[in-house]
Formats: structure tokens, C-alpha cells, sequence
């Protein structure tokens, strides 16, 4: 994977150069708003590049669980890059509705053209696997690069418009459309890597379902001070206390497996920190009844 962001963000660069220089000669503020796009794609592809081998590197005495969330401050980046990027496409689309220009329709359809092929091809290439499902880091590049294919094939339509109607006030509305969508493909990024960067909750889970599953094992009398959260994209951690009737460690050995087991195969957590706390035999006896009524319990 590595080697393929890194192909795609030489092609983007010598491609945003074209791009831009296209954009001046055709006085088309779409173009040049879709350069710039490409622009901060290079600059994804190349922080996706680094969160991959960051990411990749083991733990050691100091940064215990590894570098995992490498790759999620990468996507965190990379995602407002893209706001950034909207916030100065709306302000020249605005200055650009108050001073039309007179836009070179055919530049304009030709550089689009070959932007949709070029960013196409690495989206393709960036979600082939069905790693941008999976990974943050990889799924904020390949937001990227879809997004822009879609802001080319919008850009082709509007030079069309343009020919056939003469309303130049289509490149500026193009470059707002462009804009909005850049944000709305950013934010759903920016707030799942905050979610792992703040570690929340994981999306989807509920701590009660999972207190509930690790309630039904036999032998589980209480579970609290549940924690649970992502150390990277798709991998998850757990901390919790069970409370277990008083017993050797040789007789909870297998409570706990039958725990980690519940943990791992319905939930995807592998990596977990259970701590017993025992209750004497009368104490015990308390509690009987009410997990007589649990389901799992009879």
C-alpha cells in the first residue's frame, strides 16, 4: 500500500502543476479550485504514506502501545486540510460572482477530463483491497481522491453548460458545489479520528450490551468500571473489574478465557485487562438469586 500512495502522489503532483497552469490560461476558477484540491490530495497521500509506517512500527518501553494512532492524527490532518481548503474555494467563488471572467470552456473540459482518469485510477488503487472500509488513515486518502474525481466530473458538466448556455456564473456555483462537498466528505473524518483520538467510545458499540454478554458468562456474579476504546483504526482495547465468587486462580483461569473469548469473537476486542475481585462464599450467597435471573444463569 505503501508503495502505491506514494506512485499516486508523484502522478497528483506533476499533474497539480499541469492543473493550475491550465486554470490561468482558461481563467477557470473550477480548474484552478480543483488544482488546489489536488494539491492537499498529494499532501493526504503523502501523510497516509508516513501514518503507514509509523503505525507499523512496534511498541517499546516508552510508547507502549505502539504508534497505531499515527496513522489516525494523519487522517485527523488530512481531514482539516479539507475544510481549510473549502473556507478559501467559497471565498474566491464569491469574489469570483461579484467579477465574472470569461471562462476557456474547452481547456477547461480537457484538463477535467484527464483529472477524472488520473484521480479514478488512484482511488481504484487505494480501494482495491477494501482497506479504505477498515482503515482510517487510508479512507481519509481515498476520501480524498474520490472526491476530487467527483469535483472533475462536475466541473465537465458545468463546461458543457457553459457552451451551450454562455452563463459563466456556472464556474463559481461549480466551485461552491465543490467546496460543500469537500467539507461533507472532511467531517465525517474529522470526527471519527477525534472519536479514537479522545478515545470514545468505538462507533457502533454500547457498554451495556457489552456488560450484558460478559454478564451471561458462567460465573460472573458483576462487571463495572468497563472501559473500552480504540488504540488505532481497527484495533480495540478493554479494562474492567469482574466480580467472581472467592476461589483459587487455577478454578477462574478458565472464567477468564471464556470472557476473552466473548470479548474477541462478538465485540473484535483483542486486546484486554481483566481484573478479578472475589466475594467470600456467605457473601456470595447474597448474590445468588439475583443471577439466578440473568440470562446465561440457571
Amino acid at each position: 500500500m505503501t508503495k502505491v500512495l506514494l506512485i499516486s502522489l508523484v502522478l497528483t503532483m506533476v499533474f497539480v502543476v499541469f492543473e493550475a497552469i491550465a486554470g490561468f490560461r482558461a481563467h477557470s476558477l473550477a480548474l484552478l479550485s480543483d488544482a488546489g484540491h489536488n494539491f492537499t490530495d498529494a499532501f493526504a497521500l503523502l501523510l497516509a504514506a508516513l501514518g503507514i509506517y509509523w503505525q507499523a512500527r512496534p511498541g517499546d518501553h516508552e510508547k507502549t502501545y505502539g504508534y497505531q494512532r499515527a496513522g489516525v492524527l494523519a487522517a485527523f490532518v488530512n481531514a482539516l486540510s479539507l475544510v481549510v481548503l473549502a473556507m478559501a474555494l467559497f471565498y474566491e467563488s464569491y469574489d469570483r460572482l461579484i467579477h465574472p471572467a470569461t471562462v476557456g470552456v474547452s481547456i477547461m473540459m480537457a484538463v477535467a477530463g484527464m483529472a477524472l482518469v488520473l484521480n479514478l485510477g488512484i482511488a481504484w488503487a487505494l480501494g482495491g483491497h477494501g482497506q479504505h472500509k477498515h482503515d482510517l488513515n487510508i479512507r481519509a486518502a481515498w476520501l480524498h481522491m474520490a472526491g476530487d474525481a467527483a469535483s472533475s466530473a462536475a466541473i465537465i458538466a458545468g463546461a458543457l453548460l457553459i457552451r451551450y448556455t454562455g452563463w459563466q456564473i456556472i464556474d463559481p456555483i461549480l466551485s461552491v458545489l465543490i467546496g460543500i462537498a469537500i467539507v461533507w466528505s472532511g467531517w465525517g473524518i474529522i470526527r471519527d479520528s477525534l472519536n479514537i483520538l479522545l478515545e470514545a467510545l468505538p462507533k457502533g458499540m454500547r457498554l451495556s450490551e457489552v456488560a450484558g454478554e460478559l454478564g451471561r458468562v458462567p460465573g460472573v456474579i458483576d462487571v463495572h468500571d468497563l472501559h473500552i476504546w480504540n488504540l488505532g483504526s481497527d484495533s480495540r482495547a478493554l479494562s474492567c473489574h469482574v466480580l467472581i465468587e472467592d476461589m483459587p486462580p487455577s478454578e477462574s483461569e478458565s472464567i477468564l478465557r471464556r470472557i476473552n473469548e466473548v470479548l474477541c469473537g462478538r465485540f473484535a476486542i483483542r486486546h484486554t485487562t481483566v481484573q478479578f475481585e472475589h466475594v467470600k462464599c456467605a457473601l456470595a450467597e447474597t448474590h445468588c438469586t439475583a443471577v439466578q435471573t440473568r440470562p446465561g444463569h440457571e
